[in-house]
């Protein structure tokens, strides 16, 4: 069964950033602002690997905030201005943000 009542998550997706130090340096406060978002069940962060060839990766950096449902999403979301904030001024390459069901595999 799919719908709103299902675990739901929003994924920062962050791209390639034009001062990576500036950015790494600045993340732990980022990830310091989700973890007071209310009603978060689970944080996970992680940093791509970078391509063998030695071009540019497709993003950056991933950053999964996990909810039981969509509105404690959505609440979530509501309160999450700081974390946009700072997401923007450091996110100098670019950041997508998506709500998203999550289903496992069964």
């Amino acid at each position: 069964m799919t719908g709103p009542g299902q675990p739901t998550k929003i994924s920062f997706v962050y791209s390639n950033p034009t001062d990576p130090d500036a950015f790494e340096k600045a993340y732990p406060d980022q990830i310091a602002l989700a973890r007071k978002l209310p009603g978060l069940t689970r944080l996970q962060t992680s940093k791509v690997w970078p391509k063998e060839d030695g071009s540019p990766t497709p993003a950056y950096r991933l950053l999964d905030l996990y909810f039981a449902d969509y509105a404690a999403a959505s609440a979530a979301a509501a309160e999450a201005g700081p974390l946009v904030a700072a997401t923007v001024e450091h996110a100098t390459g670019g950041v997508m943000i998506a709500f998203a069901e999550v289903l496992e595999d069964a």
